[in-house]
């Protein structure tokens, strides 16, 4: 596993007085600096509420194709996104076969009033009717990603020595979508075609991103200079969190967002079939993100962005067709 992402513990971050918060946060500034991935433990989030979600997503999964096809999507919409519709590794501009996976994706959908901004970045969320007990799971897991994401982003506030609303200020009609991942094995998916993944690799691209995986032989990598590609380190109790895009750009690009991938099934493993939680927060559509400046940031003048501008390029990026 790769030495630079560490598994940071939250309690003393709730619970602690003022150094103990400190130390936290300096963790987390130094795993941004290196590697752009760390690990929580003890960040309250229920196993339960967990492994509902995941349960859920497994009985839509196992739906007949054409069952599935009543909710399909492209990427950006609300439903299930089939295969062959998504390719990450376009974002870095390299022509991969489209991801080996399935997702179901939801996001936010508190409307503005605004028809043209709602119809992309404030769809209504769909659920399938043939899992009944999917919508209520992932209600309850949505509004727990968000407060986490929050108190995330209150986190890297403190880590740059800013006032603790610094990026939550912009936040409060954030958008954010979570993907529910489902990474087949051979026997439904095929064969991997030369230089195809389950994700290829890209990194995100909005603020920060909150995952919860599960272990596997085609499972996540993270990227760092300093050690190329290697597996993420796992911990059954701990979320994954890594930066995007926005939040890079918006740090002075102090904080490289996390580069990643997901292997494809491998030789040894081909009926593994594994699900993946995750949620991708991002801040108000409107907001005006200004770039902090040196010594904080690392990189001078550079232009402020509007959110909507800045992650719709990237999501036209890696959409196939």
């Amino acid at each position: 596993m790769p030495s630079s992402v560490p598994v940071i513990d939250l309690r003393p971050w709730f619970g602690g007085d003022e150094a103990a918060r400190a130390a936290v946060a300096a963790e987390v500034d130094g795993a941004l600096q290196s590697v752009g991935f760390f690990l929580i433990s003890r960040h309250g989030v229920a196993e339960e509420l967990r492994a509902r979600v995941r349960a859920q997503a497994r009985a839509f999964f196992a739906l007949p194709p054409e069952t599935k096809q009543r909710y399909a999507v492209t990427v950006g919409g609300r439903g299930w996104l089939p295969p062959g519709v998504e390719a990450n590794g376009y974002a870095e501009g390299t022509q991969t076969p489209p991801d080996l996976k399935e997702s179901f994706a939801v996001g936010a959908d508190r409307q503005t009033g605004d028809p043209e901004v709602d119809a992309y970045w404030f769809q209504p969320n769909v659920y399938p009717a043939e899992v009944p007990e999917m919508q209520p799971a992932v209600l309850a897991y949505l509004a727990r990603m968000r407060e986490l994401a929050d108190e995330l982003l209150v986190i890297c506030a403190a880590a740059l020595g800013l006032d603790d609303d610094f990026f939550t200020r912009h936040t409060g009609h954030a958008t954010h979508t979570m993907n529910i991942n489902w990474y087949p094995p051979v026997s439904v998916a095929g064969d991997p075609e030369p230089g195809q993944f389950r994700i290829g690799p890209h990194t995100d691209f909005g603020t920060v991103t909150v995952l919860d995986r599960e272990p596997g032989a085609g499972g996540l990598q993270v990227y760092s200079d300093a050690e190329g590609w290697a597996d993420a380190p796992y911990d059954p109790a701990a979320l994954t969190v890594n930066i995007g895009d926005l939040l890079e750009y918006w740090s002075g690009r102090r904080w490289p967002s996390g580069r990643h991938r997901v292997l494809p099934p491998q030789p040894h493993a081909p009926e593994e079939d594994l699900v993946s939680l995750i949620y991708f927060y991002e801040a108000n559509h409107d907001a005006l993100v200004t770039p902090l400046e040196p010594p904080v940031g690392r990189v001078a003048g550079l232009e402020a962005v509007t959110t909507s501008a800045f992650i719709k390029e990237r999501l036209d990026a890696i959409t196939v067709g």
